[in-house]
């Protein structure tokens, strides 16, 4: 199976080296994405929006043959959504790490402080104390080094979907932050939040905890829980 990876925020496709070694010794294909304006801290970022960075994936998924498996951390969720929206006959399953399906007329996150095109890694004062769970100085530390400016247009840009099929994609949510019990929760009432998620037919929910960022505080596991996923996809 090819195994499409999308990173979140401020990563490129090196995010996922530590996850990907279980699922290729399992005879699975990995295609982890850097994304427009990440290539590194120098590209420029001007004029790259949500919609690039959605049509990057939907590339990358046209130029393989058969279906594939695609997975989205944080803010990576709204972009393989937005695939799957695009796409949803080549998709066999969708894997939201600690992320989820972002809705029509959402955006990822317009707080975000922007210098002029880009969107820094905010002070680590700036985040929840719960997205630092197991985030050691050590890995901070290599997660600054290596963090690459986010363009702002994909967080402030609105998603647009056309295609209801997208529901009919089964999804697995790998809840990291917010335990699935806590979703299921907001689910049931209603929460804006999740409202795209209540509408998949076929979702289900791992709970992997630790913080916003497992592919550095337990890649293993995560590797693990993603290969459990397409596992019981199949072909």
């Amino acid at each position: 199976m090819d195994i499409i990876l999308v990173p979140g925020f401020w990563l490129d496709a090196t995010s996922w080296e530590k996850v990907t070694p279980a699922l290729e010794a399992a005879g699975h294909r990995c295609l982890p994405l850097t994304l427009p304006g990440l290539e590194s801290k120098d590209a420029s970022r001007a004029g790259i929006g949500l919609r690039d960075h959605i049509d990057a994936v939907v590339a990358e998924v046209d130029a393989h043959g058969g279906k594939v498996v695609l997975v989205g951390h944080s803010g990576g969720g709204a972009i393989i959504h937005g695939v799957i929206d695009a796409r949803p006959d080549r998709v066999t399953r969708a894997i939201y790490v600690d992320s989820g399906p972002l809705g029509e007329g959402g955006v990822i996150n317009n707080e975000l402080e922007a210098d002029g095109d880009d969107i820094p890694l905010p002070p680590w004062e700036g985040f929840e104390d719960a997205d630092l769970v197991d985030l050691d100085d050590s890995l901070r530390e290599e997660f600054r080094a290596r963090a690459i400016p986010q363009p702002k247009g994909v967080a402030y840009d609105s998603q647009h979907l056309h295609d209801e099929r997208r529901f009919d994609v089964p999804a697995t949510v790998i809840a990291c932050e917010f335990p699935s019990a806590v979703l299921r929760d907001w689910i049931t009432a209603g929460h804006p939040f999740v409202a795209e998620l209540a509408r998949m037919k076929d979702a289900e929910y791992v709970d992997l905890p630790t913080g916003h960022w497992p592919q550095f505080t337990k890649p293993a596991e995560l590797g693990r829980a993603i290969l459990a996923a397409v596992d019981r996809t199949g072909t």
